[in-house]
């Protein structure tokens, strides 16, 4: 069984910063990809970012690039999501996702086979 597990979601005032971070457990993968998705009431799971974790490439969508780091640690068990100046419009819950079975369209969440719980981060104007 594969889990999922966010943490580091919290209130911020508009310009500050957030590190998000998803670790892994259970059943491990060859080729595998992480990514991050962001939500809010009423609207659809938006992508934000993802990394394949064989080839280390990172995307992200157009709209975060430069305030949005995706990045894993060594041990490849966790992925973080490092947040810089934030806006009130980043007020979402935020989902790791696990994609298992490539190739993959890494900006849809249809790529991704397992999720965590949802970390709440919420931007204060």
């Amino acid at each position: 069984q594969v889990q999922l597990v966010e943490s580091g979601g919290g209130l911020v005032h508009t310009g500050g910063s957030l590190r998000l971070s998803c670790t892994t457990s259970g059943r491990t993968f060859s080729r595998y990809a992480m990514g991050w998705f962001r939500q809010t009431p009423g609207k659809e799971r938006e992508f934000v970012a993802a990394i394949g974790w064989n080839t280390g490439n990172r995307y992200y969508a157009e709209s975060l690039k430069g305030r949005f780091t995706i990045s894993r640690d060594n041990a490849k068990t966790t992925v973080y999501l490092q947040m810089n100046s934030l806006k009130p419009e980043d007020t979402a819950t935020y989902y790791c996702a696990l994609g298992t079975s490539p190739p993959y369209e890494f900006g849809s969440s249809s790529a991704y086979d397992y999720w965590g719980q949802g970390a709440q981060v919420t931007v204060s104007s």
